[in-house]
């Protein structure tokens, strides 16, 4: 009796077992690949492939990943045949620029409409929802800036003087979302004219254009440039590093742009691609971008990171992201012809 008995439990484990395993091979066939285009930083991935998985579980998130220039011109290239589900973390002027081709899907994400103005697609139809900004800084060598006696630069123009000569490094506009928003900044600025009057000048400083955002303020915070152009968040978390550089908003102001997301059009999964973009708009998500950005598109969020500069928000320049999008490759074009030189090596 105690044997068969035990045969019969043996046989309901089992059975309960296959029948565990039978359902968790169906939950795991349920889950739809995700296709996401990123200029988000290598280490956030997995960390927000995480968060996106836990928001929306029948999702299985795959990063394509490289810098904003790169991803722009991918994504125009596969215009006729789109290979992205979404665009998540890119240059809100490169979406814009998507945008007017009719390349995003139209969809209000659920609780958009509580996110910061200047942070949601304000004109019909609705494609891109904001999710962080990123401003030009200048990130000075305090240590080499002793060696030779270097003043620290207050201004734009002070970068023009002769002692930065050879010594400053910054983006390339074409390969880097961070480089772009630089240039179309001050254009905005100082108007086209003087605009082109102050590229030329610093030009003659720059020791190299890099095809990454994040390499100016890193080179400069290692001592192997006097001065990196970067951005704000990048220069903070190298500070907070112990790097001897300070980080200066310049008095006329910085160029600034902000990471977005949005559907691409045509996408064959659009009900999960509609649920991760709900997942952009909310707070938690929101809350995710604070690690890393000091500005989020959502207002309750704050958050001031260490060594963070404490007027940034104030020296936000005034932005038509808009004009930026419009006239992207007509200033790529001029500033190539200009300055291509000195670009580093691909």
């Amino acid at each position: 009796m105690r044997s068969k008995l035990k045969q019969t439990s043996l046989a309901m484990s089992a059975a309960v077992g296959l029948a565990l395993a039978l359902s968790g091979g169906a939950l795991a066939q349920t889950k739809t690949k995700v296709t996401l285009y990123t200029a988000l930083e290598n280490e956030q991935l997995p960390i927000y492939k995480a968060q996106i998985e836990a928001a929306v579980p029948e999702a299985d998130v795959v990063w394509v990943r490289d810098s904003t220039g790169v991803i722009t011109a991918r994504v125009l290239a596969e215009k006729d045949n789109p290979r992205a589900d979404i665009i998540l973390g890119l240059a809100a002027t490169s979406l814009l620029a998507f945008e007017k081709l009719n390349m995003l899907e139209e969809y209000k994400p659920k609780g958009s409409e509580t996110l910061k103005a200047n942070f949601r697609d304000n004109a019909a139809p609705f494609t891109w929802t904001g999710m962080d900004a990123f401003l030009a800084v200048a990130c000075f060598n305090t240590a080499e800036a002793q060696k030779d006696k270097v003043a620290t630069p207050q201004s734009w123009n002070d970068i023009l003087k002769p002692e930065f000569k050879g010594k400053v490094v910054m983006p390339h506009p074409a390969s880097s979302g961070t480089g772009y928003l630089m240039v179309a900044g001050w254009l905005q600025m100082f108007g086209e004219e003087k605009g082109w009057a102050f590229l030329d000048k610093l030009h003659d400083n720059i020791a190299v254009y890099t095809h990454s955002g994040s390499a100016p303020c890193v080179q400069a915070a290692k001592g192997e440039r006097l001065l990196g152009i970067g951005f704000d968040m990048r220069g903070a978390v190298e500070k907070s590093k112990g790097a001897p550089i300070d980080l200066i908003l310049p008095t006329e102001g910085a160029g600034w742009d902000m990471e977005a997301s949005a559907i691409v059009k045509g996408t064959k999964n659009l009900d999960v691609s509609k649920k991760v973009m709900d997942w952009v708009a909310s707070k938690g998500a929101n809350e995710l971008y604070a690690k890393y950005y000091a500005l989020v598109a959502h207002p309750e969020v704050k958050n001031t990171p260490p060594n963070y500069p404490g007027d940034a928000e104030a020296k936000m320049a005034k932005n038509d992201f808009v004009w930026m999008a419009e006239q992207r490759e007509r200033i790529l074009k001029e500033w190539s012809k200009r300055y291509e030189s000195k670009a580093a090596p691909k």
